[in-house]
This record gives C-alpha cells, structure tokens and sequence, in this order.
C-alpha cells in the first residue's frame, strides 16, 4: 500500500543522514526508500556501493573539519601571549 501511495503521489523524501555540507541521504517517508545525491547533485538509489563512498566522504570531511578547528583554536592564541624570539641589539 506505501508502494502505491508513492507510485501515484510521488516519494516524501527527508533527509536521513548529512554526509558533507553537498551530500545527504534521504530516505522516503512512506516507502522508507533511501537515495543520496550523485556528483551531478541528482538522486540516486542507496547501493553499498554509493553507501560505502559516503562513509568515505564522510571520514574526510570529518577530519578536515576537525583540523580546520584546530587551526582556528592555535590562530586565536593573542601576540602577547606568544614567546618573542627576534634579536634585540643593543
């Protein structure tokens, strides 16, 4: 009955899971249908494959997104807080 519902008035997807910021994964509302986007930014069906290229994509975003914080972290150490090692002649 959730196969006909979607068949006639279309699939209610919501998004499931967040990959990157570009990436998501969708699942449908009635037929419980899971899809994510492609490199073309259309849907494509949950294969293990396309599931096993998001943990990937996942896992490289994760860690670029943590370094990226860490950067930000050691940027926001104030000047008068860091050792000064320029020569003083006198």
């Amino acid at each position: 009955m959730k196969q006909l519902y979607c068949s006639i008035f279309g699939h209610d997807y919501q998004v499931s899971k967040e990959v990157t910021y570009h990436v998501k994964e969708y699942t449908c509302k009635h037929c419980k249908e899971q899809v994510t986007t492609n490199g073309n930014g259309g849907l494509t069906l949950l294969t293990p494959k396309h599931k096993e290229i998001n943990s990937v994509l996942e896992r490289i975003h994760n860690r670029r997104m943590f370094r990226m914080k860490q950067q930000a972290a050691v940027n926001l150490v104030p000047k008068e807080q860091l050792l000064d090692f320029t020569p003083h002649f006198s």
